[in-house]
């Protein structure tokens, strides 16, 4: 119970830093390491943060940082976004470090970029050997907060033409992991020219990305 404590007060000392001196915090993207493309769709999270302080009034720096699965600096970060297309592998220390985040109070979005699905689950069973994925239902809150999505995630890419899930991992009741698969979110969030989707795919993209902003936030 110490050690979860400290790692709190760890989690939360660079929050409360930024707020005192009127820096706006950042979201982060994690870099793992098994040859996965961690770094694909550099400019969803600027746009992302964008969106968030127009609709919802956040003061968060569009310069996102990027941050290792192993490093002490993910504690400076309480939300982090994954993403890519293929493998990921967690050292030991990598999937202890990413625990204790998580259980201090971060929240990690992952969002399947196609491809990444099987790697993504074995990596994220060595951080929480003793936890299952749940589907989330419809009905979640992180599907109600500034936008109302009343059949869960859109879908902005086809993928294998199913229907997109949202997964979470709960530690003692709270949403720590929030898996989006078949749904590709951060396609979503890219500049208008680099997929060319419609406008409206986009929009919904990005109001499902400020709910799980939102929702991690104020969770």
């Amino acid at each position: 119970m110490r050690l979860r404590i400290l790692f709190f007060v760890l989690l939360m000392l660079p929050m409360l830093a930024a707020r005192e001196a009127a820096v706006p915090l950042r979201l982060a993207l994690l870099k793992y390491n098994g040859g996965g493309d961690w770094y694909a769709n550099p400019t969803a999270l600027p746009n992302l943060t964008r969106f968030c302080n127009r609709y919802l009034g956040t003061n968060l720096d569009p310069d996102y940082a990027v941050v290792e699965a192993g490093s002490v600096e993910l504690f400076n970060y309480p939300f982090v976004h994954m993403t890519g297309h293929g493998n990921v592998v967690f050292s030991d220390l990598e999937a202890r470090n990413m625990r204790d985040y998580l259980i201090a109070g971060g929240f990690l979005h992952i969002d399947d970029n196609y491809g990444m699905d099987p790697y993504v689950r074995v990596a994220m069973k060595k951080v929480f050997p003793e936890l299952e994925w749940v589907e989330l239902p419809f009905e979640h809150e992180i599907y109600r907060q500034a936008f109302t999505f009343n059949n869960g995630l859109p879908k902005v890419h086809a993928h294998d033409n199913k229907a997109p899930q949202g997964f979470g991992l709960l530690w003692e009741g709270r949403l720590v992991c929030f898996y989006t698969f078949e749904c590709d979110l951060g396609d979503g969030w890219e500049d208008a020219e680099v997929h060319n989707d419609p406008e409206e795919v986009r929009r919904s993209a990005l109001e499902m990305g400020a709910n799980i902003v939102q929702f991690a936030f104020q969770q």
